[in-house]
């Protein structure tokens, strides 16, 4: 099995890890391990890890690559505090290989890349919870006692969504919607949306906290500005290119009134309302900074619930969480006055797919689980190994730009999408794309052709081309495969997953997105979030705004995230 595992990755061919998982529990004679994680408040879970027996440094270097991204799997979604391994300690050789894994991934490094990230944000977890640093185990199969069964959360959720909904019909509610190229800014004063606002930002080019803190709290400063009245001075800042100092000149000139509600939505692991992931594409420029240390200075940006705390009525209701999860939410709140009865008793889980892979997920009490969920990451494909080759910035690698590895950006989004276009037909990008150095990448000077070239991709699938449908229906494969992982983890007790994003914009597009992921999960129903989940007050004036839910319904749905 090993060496056909090999072939096929060396072939240039997808090895799938919850493929190679269920073969390795059907293996006659396995080498019997258990992983049981303990998180970081202290609870565990228990997952079996049967590996196959080798006989060559090859086969043992390709178990090495399967238990590294099970364990990166495992870490991205849960994190925790300890990850055990209890085998029989006759594997001598089992035992070595185990050991491997502080090397692989940096435990004791003083700064980390790569397969490390996820270690790194297991450390800033702990540190939130007020535990030690992470740390990985092996012992005795003898000495194993299996952890306690999980017990998922209750609740009325659908009852909870209204009244946070309806919460947000009296006061000055707020709601900011953070991304990697810009922020959508919300304010209503008693039920009525008052304005909304467009930011264009670069976190990632930011060498300091301040200088990502410092536009989301100015922001957040304009809306209560704006709630307090409007005035020519601040409707010019409402502008989408009015600049910085414009922006300061019409606040520091004008009255503001105190939020009573303040929902934040930021695009990284956010876990009681601080900050703590930290290795994220939007930190790149503090990471990367030499003239400061990383971890203090992270520490400010961690904090930013506590420089806009001042900006609130003493008691307001002020919440942030990861950009995934109010995705998640917002959809269940429109939902929840759709007029229908939906079934939130196993939770709701939600995807972004359009420039990137982001996942939201919500128990069924209205919480939200206090782990990364960073799925976006998972690796899913131990095959491919040409296009493992690839430098990350070739559109035809599997390897992302952020981490470094074959990740699941590269199989589902916009990144996978182009990659998948190539090796169906390259024709399919003709105009879109340029060789630099050898290196072949969608053309973004001097004009960025990214979102032009997803579009040509869908209007060719929509006009019956099969190679761009090949694309989607792939993606849509790819999509089963993360959702298998996701259940092997998380166990998940819901199987409706809403799409967000560009993917399901085209009716054509998201059939085959469909198509694809019943060939691999035929129970797993996709809902599209579009335009016709627009149901809470606030959310059916957007229109009247000039803009769209697509646009800014994660900002309302911030408000009502925090007003739960």
């Amino acid at each position: 099995m090993l060496s056909q595992w090999l072939e096929r990755a060396r072939a240039g061919e997808p090895v799938w890890l919850p493929d190679m998982r269920a073969q390795c529990a059907q293996l006659p004679d396995p080498i019997d391990v258990t992983m049981q994680l303990t998180l970081c408040d202290g609870t565990q879970r228990d997952f079996p890890l049967p590996l196959p027996r080798w006989e060559n440094d090859g086969q043992r270097q390709f178990v090495l690559q399967y238990v590294t991204a099970c364990v990166w799997n495992t870490l991205s979604a849960l994190s925790g505090r300890e990850l055990a391994f209890y085998f029989d300690p006759a594997e001598t050789e089992t035992a070595a290989l185990l050991g491997k894994l502080d090397t692989v991934f940096q435990v004791h490094e003083p700064t980390r890349r790569e397969y490390g990230k996820v270690v790194s944000i297991a450390d800033r977890l702990c540190r939130a919870f007020g535990c030690g640093p992470f740390a990985f185990a092996l012992r005795d199969k003898r000495d194993y006692t299996p952890s306690p069964p999980f017990v998922p959360p209750q609740g009325a959720l659908t009852q909870q969504l209204r009244r946070a909904a309806q919460r947000c019909e009296s006061g000055v509610c707020c709601g900011i919607d953070i991304g990697g190229t810009d922020i959508k800014a919300a304010v209503s004063v008693d039920g009525q949306l008052v304005c909304v606002k467009e930011y264009d930002w670069d976190p990632a080019s930011s060498p300091t906290a301040e200088g990502i803190t410092g536009p989301i709290v100015l922001l957040v400063r304009l809306m209560a500005c704006c709630a307090a009245g409007m005035t020519p001075a601040l409707q010019a800042a409402l502008d989408k290119d009015a600049s910085d100092e414009e922006m300061t000149r019409a606040v520091a000139q004008s009255a503001s009134v105190p939020l009573d509600v303040l929902g934040v939505s930021f695009p990284d692991v956010v876990i009681r309302d601080r900050i703590v992931g930290g290795e994220s594409p939007k930190t790149k420029g503090m990471r990367e900074n030499p003239a400061i240390d990383y971890e203090t200075a992270f520490a400010g940006l961690g904090g930013l619930v506590d420089q806009l705390r001042p900006l609130c009525r003493e008691g307001a209701a002020l919440h942030m969480t990861n950009d995934g999860h109010i995705a998640a939410f917002t959809a269940a709140a429109e939902l929840a006055f759709s007029g229908g009865a939906p079934d939130f008793s196993g939770g709701v889980i939600a995807h972004a797919l359009g420039t990137d892979f982001g996942v939201g997920y919500l128990d069924s009490d209205g919480s939200i689980p206090e782990m990364p969920v960073e799925l976006y990451d998972f690796l899913l494909d131990l095959g491919s190994l040409p296009q493992r080759q690839l430098p990350p910035e070739d559109l035809r690698s599997t390897r992302n730009e952020n981490s470094g590895l074959p990740g699941a950006r590269r199989y589902l989004g916009q990144a996978a999408a182009f990659r998948l276009a190539y090796d169906a037909d390259p024709a399919l990008l003709e105009g879109f794309i340029e060789e630099r150095n050898g290196i072949l990448a969608i053309r973004q000077t001097p004009e960025d052709m990214r979102k032009p070239c997803l579009a040509h991709l869908m209007e060719q699938a929509a006009a019956g081309n099969g190679a761009a449908q090949s694309v989607f229906r792939q993606i849509g494969r790819n999509l089963g495969q993360i959702s298998r992982e996701m259940r092997f983890l998380m166990r998940p007790r819901t199987d409706v997953r809403y799409l967000f994003g560009r993917f399901v914009k085209h009716p054509a597009c998201f059939r085959l997105l469909q198509e694809g992921c019943r060939e691999i999960v035929p129970d797993l129903r996709l809902e599209a979030a579009d335009e016709e989940l627009t149901c809470t007050a606030l959310m059916r004036q957007l229109p009247s705004h000039g803009v769209t839910v697509a646009q800014f319904g994660q900002a309302i749905g911030a408000m009502y995230y925090a007003a739960i």
